[in-house]
């Protein structure tokens, strides 16, 4: 399989860096979103972090050209059309994904790959709005794509084996390392287990069983994690995470899925995490100051 140009719907933080992953490795991308305004964002935020690594020393600026030049902002879906590889990065909302999807199948060859970046919503379902279910596949980054070197690989109910092995090959020459799941399943594996941990962290603040600072603190000292619970909900987005956790309790009717009101609270109130300044922590202060939520 010969990938040369990719294609990445959805300029959102995962979708960017999708985008900043496959022009890293030699391959076009074309990212697509619905407003100039959010590619020109989505760009001036993938140029500042590879300027970044300038002032570290460990990229060049002709490196960094290089790689702003493979990438290719478009509000124009129909740029899909001579593309060879597909991946949806949209928000977690089924609906919309199968809608997308219906529009990429008429507008691609018919032998390229349609993978969704889901991180909770049914393969197959997402597949039943096209004719070619077969071609529809899961493949879940993690965030940061660029840095993250785990994907994991969901084939649907009617998912082709050469398209699962297709898309594990793919995975490999981006340079990661991927988790090809046995069946479908809501969520797959890491983001499945992660939910109910991270969600029983919002239950443990929510509680008043321990401060933002002290939860974090608590699991990264006595469980070894790199980052804490709620620090790291702040990375994914507070609204994704929730999004997620709505699903799996949907799906699976799981008490450990229950979202907790205190998420939702968070979200009408525009705090999302890092994306938006605030969430578990206040990113207007450096080093984060942990916030008090009531």
């Amino acid at each position: 399989m010969r990938i040369k140009k990719g294609f990445v719907l959805g300029a959102g933080t995962m979708g960017r860096g999708i985008a900043q992953l496959m022009a890293q490795k030699g391959i076009e991308a074309v990212l697509v979103d619905v407003k100039d305004e959010i590619l020109q964002s989505s760009m001036s935020v993938v140029e500042k972090g590879l300027q970044k690594r300038v002032a570290k020393g460990k990229m060049t600026e002709d490196e960094v050209k290089d790689i702003l030049s493979r990438i290719k902002p478009t509000t124009d879906m129909k740029a899909v059309a001579d593309c060879d590889f597909v991946i949806e990065a949209v928000i977690e909302d089924v609906k919309l994904k199968q809608k997308v999807f219906a529009e990429l199948e008429e507008l691609t060859k018919d032998d390229v790959i349609l993978a969704t970046n889901t991180t909770a919503c049914s393969i197959s379902e997402i597949a039943s709005a096209t004719k070619t279910p077969e071609r529809v596949i899961g493949m879940h980054f993690f965030n940061p794509p660029v840095v993250m070197k785990l994907v994991e690989i969901m084939p649907g109910l009617r998912t082709s084996p050469e398209v699962v092995a297709n898309t594990r090959e793919f995975a490999e020459f981006l340079g990661k390392e991927p988790v090809v799941t046995e069946k479908e399943g809501i969520a797959g594996i890491a983001s499945r287990v992660l939910a109910a941990l991270l969600n029983e962290a919002v239950w443990v603040l929510q509680e008043g069983i321990g401060s933002v600072a002290d939860i974090d603190k608590a699991m990264k000292m006595g469980a070894n994690q790199p980052m804490g619970p709620l620090a790291l909900i702040d990375l994914i987005g507070i609204d994704v995470h929730l999004a997620k956790t709505r699903t799996l309790y949907e799906k699976l009717g799981d008490a450990r899925y229950r979202p907790c009101y205190l998420l939702e609270k968070m979200v009408l109130a525009g705090y999302l995490g890092r994306k938006s300044g605030k969430g578990f922590y206040d990113y207007s202060q450096d080093p984060p100051a942990p916030m008090v939520l009531k």
